[in-house]
């Protein structure tokens, strides 16, 4: 009976999971506005790269404005070796959730 309900959690994990083409996908075609990073439940992380990237290009014609811009492509070439980590942090989430 143990082993049917760690099943079933296995399979309600692989269902409930995010999948990670999703999120790779928003981040190379979305790139700055923090989409990928809202898709995998990181909702202030990526309000907040919004925001910068959205005033950085904003503030582009007095050129101060590539220093944002620059931080955030710099932060979204981190996100592509983060995502894997974020949906395990997510699936791990679910579990936890599903054993209680």
């Amino acid at each position: 009976m143990d082993t049917q309900r760690e099943l079933l959690i296995e399979q309600r994990v692989a269902n409930d999971a995010k999948s990670p083409i999703v999120a790779y996908l928003l981040l190379i075609f979305l790139w700055g506005f923090g989409v990928h990073r809202m898709y995998l439940g990181r909702w202030m992380s990526g309000l907040i790269m919004l925001a910068i990237w959205v005033v950085g290009w904003l503030m582009t014609p007095i050129l101060i404005g590539w220093i944002p811009v620059a931080f955030v492509a710099i932060w979204c070439v981190i996100d592509l070796l983060l995502i894997p980590g974020m949906i395990q942090a997510d699936k791990d989430d679910i579990r936890r959730r599903l054993t209680i």
